[in-house]
């Protein structure tokens, strides 16, 4: 579901803001792939607040007590969601990075694999959770993630991402769960994306 599809959402102007404060990148981090910058919206105090803003209201009154936060970016906006709405943030990590016991999901890449890592008791069974992260374009990182969690016993309620692709779920459905997202990504800058320049919303690995 597109943020800009609700009726309370629809035409308003803090949606064209934030995808407006996102850089695009073309040719980066290889030819032929048109990259979302979000540390642009991360400069602009208004938009980084309306983002935030957008998924508090949505999340506020749905019970959630856990912000499950995708490594890196998710990082970037599950504290200040979870502060807002009164939940815990618990960081998803990639291998190795959390110095106690943990369990594990693997997911695969279109060139490899990769996984996720949780600390073991950071989530209790029957917690209503939401996964966050900056964008999505297949899925199978935030589907790793609901795994990871209702491995632990959650309920994942829904997952949240500030850029992603309409065809997202249909082909893929997220184990199931739906999917909130704010804007769509940009594929030009200024003027038309120059031929041969395919969308990929993702930095080195495919989410």
């Amino acid at each position: 579901m597109f943020a800009g599809d609700q009726n309370g959402l629809q035409g308003d102007p803090r949606l064209k803001a934030i995808s407006e404060a996102i850089r695009v990148v073309p040719h980066f981090p290889k030819p032929g792939i048109m990259f979302q910058d979000i540390t642009t919206l991360l400069l602009d105090h208004k938009a980084f607040k309306d983002t935030v803003d957008i998924f508090v209201d949505r999340y506020r009154d749905m019970g959630i007590s856990v912000v499950a936060g995708v490594e890196a970016r998710g990082f970037m906006f599950g504290p200040s969601i979870a502060l807002a709405i009164g939940a815990k943030f618990v960081p998803l990590r990639k291998p190795r990075k959390l110095p106690g016991e943990v369990i594990s999901e693997s997911y695969v890449l279109e060139y490899g694999k990769d996984c996720l890592e949780m600390h073991v008791g950071a989530v209790q069974p029957g917690e209503r959770a939401l996964v966050i992260d900056d964008l999505v374009a297949t899925g199978g990182t935030l589907s790793a993630a609901i795994r990871l969690l209702e491995r632990a016993g959650a309920h994942v309620v829904e997952c949240a991402c500030v850029v992603g692709l309409r065809e997202v779920k249909g082909q893929h459905g997220l184990n199931g769960k739906p999917l909130y997202i704010l804007v769509e990504p940009r594929q030009q800058i200024n003027c038309s994306a120059p031929s041969g320049i395919k969308l990929i919303v993702t930095c080195n690995k495919f989410h």
